[in-house]
């Protein structure tokens, strides 16, 4: 009687699996119809993010292509290029009043989708703090650290209550972001559906499909069968390795964008620069942030968390069901973690590496606010994201996850548990 009650569920799983092994090929696959030729926008900017007019910048192509633009008003300029090729962009810096930071020329490959390439001038291009140290630049750092806190307190959260909760080590949870991004990334441009809609179905999608779907046929398995945190947590580095993988493979390489939102005038307020939508995602971020702490603080489902954080077993004697709270959990996480991929999204690119590129600074993050805590990781973020920024100002920008790494190990030395960890959580 037993074994014919579990056998639709046995049959569920195994549906569910083959959907979930399925959809990654089916999204890469579904992508539209190649055009002959994409718009390759080119933006000259100076270090406030203000246009640069009258740039003129040459391209060439394969099969003698060749082009001179010249920017607008507003520092763009954009040209039809064929697909799938590879340009040179050389920026005539005879047209500008000061070097340009970074490569020039440059190498920019176009290959399914519209392109945007950005030079910024105002610097000798060597990083760490080749524009001087000044206040205005330090602002602007300073909202940019602001920004990327926010994205990184959502994972963080996730990360911190899934260890938490489960003990387990996540290598996989910059996939969730990763994957997220990419969910809204075919909803938008293969179904055509405006991101501003595309992203909740994106996240409700994120978390059925990579948060209760990962937890209930893969890790609750694992609990089921006393797999150790160890084996677990080498479990997950394999699971993050293919989820990147597949995706590259089905989508590519290439950094790609939303069909909306994808270039923005910022505003100027004064000392600092910043774009609408960046405006508009942080005040959502810091809803969505409150509304999760206040959840877990206040709910029964939200006690219910913290009691099984603080000790499963105790948790599980007095009633609890640790199994559904750890359902829960996985859900939430995947949903913060889909949420943050979005926003790195709008804000940047939508690229394979990007969970991956994040993953020690959440790490990081977490570990800095102190382990399983709720405040400690959103506290945080905001520490190694304006960390992150600011360390621009005197290294240059490919070390700036390194100024975080290394703020984490001398914070360890002196506070072993994390800034609002308890004692009995190290170790």
């Amino acid at each position: 009687m037993h074994q014919r009650s579990r056998r639709p569920t046995r049959w569920l799983g195994s549906g569910f699996l083959a959907l979930l092994f399925a959809l990654i090929p089916v999204m890469g696959f579904a992508s539209p119809a190649q055009a002959d030729e994409l718009e390759l926008t080119v933006a000259v900017i100076d270090g406030e993010r203000a246009g640069i007019p009258d740039a003129a910048i040459n391209i060439t192509g394969p099969d003698g292509f060749t082009a001179d633009i010249v920017t607008d008003g507003e520092g763009l300029a954009v040209i039809a290029v064929p697909t799938e090729s590879t340009f040179t962009l050389t920026l005539d810096e005879g047209t500008i009043t000061e070097g340009v930071q970074g490569d020039n020329p440059r190498e920019v490959s176009v290959l399914t989708r519209d392109k945007r390439v950005i030079f910024t001038i105002g610097g000798d291009g060597g990083g760490g703090g080749g524009g001087g140290i000044t206040f205005d630049r330090v602002a602007q750092l300073l909202v940019g650290g602001i920004v990327l806190s926010i994205i990184i307190a959502l994972s963080a959260l996730g990360l911190s209550l899934i260890f938490g909760t489960t003990g387990l080590t996540n290598f996989a949870h910059g996939e969730l972001l990763t994957l997220g991004a990419f969910t809204a990334l075919v909803l938008n441009t293969t179904f055509g559906i405006n991101i501003i809609i595309a992203g909740p179905l994106a996240i409700v999608l994120s978390a059925a499909l990579w948060g209760w779907g990962q937890n209930q046929f893969l890790w609750k398995p694992l609990r089921r069968r006393g797999t150790g945190l160890i084996a677990a947590m080498i479990v997950s580095i394999g699971l993050a390795i293919t989820i990147r993988y597949l995706i590259v493979f089905f989508f590519g390489g290439a950094p790609q964008s939303f069909e909306q939102f994808a270039g923005q005038t910022p505003i100027d307020l004064g000392i600092v620069f910043v774009t609408p939508k960046e405006l508009i995602m942080s005040v959502i971020a810091i809803i969505v942030l409150t509304i999760s702490v206040l959840w877990l603080k206040n709910s029964r489902l939200g006690k219910a968390t913290r009691a099984v954080s603080d000790n499963p077993a105790l948790a599980s004697a007095s009633g609890v069901n640790v199994e559904r709270v750890i359902s829960v959990v996985w859900v939430l996480g995947a949903s913060l973690a889909a949420l943050s991929g979005v926003f790195l999204g709008l804000t940047q690119n939508v690229v394979w590496t990007m969970g991956q590129f994040l993953l020690l600074t959440f790490f990081a993050a977490v570990v800095l606010g102190g382990l399983g805590t709720i405040g400690g990781a959103i506290v945080g973020s905001f520490v190694v994201g304006i960390t992150v920024q600011l360390s621009t100002l005197i290294v240059p920008t490919e070390l700036k996850t390194a100024a975080a790494l290394f703020l984490m190990i001398i914070l360890l030395l002196v506070r072993p548990q994390g800034l609002l960890g308890r004692r009995e959580r190290v170790g």
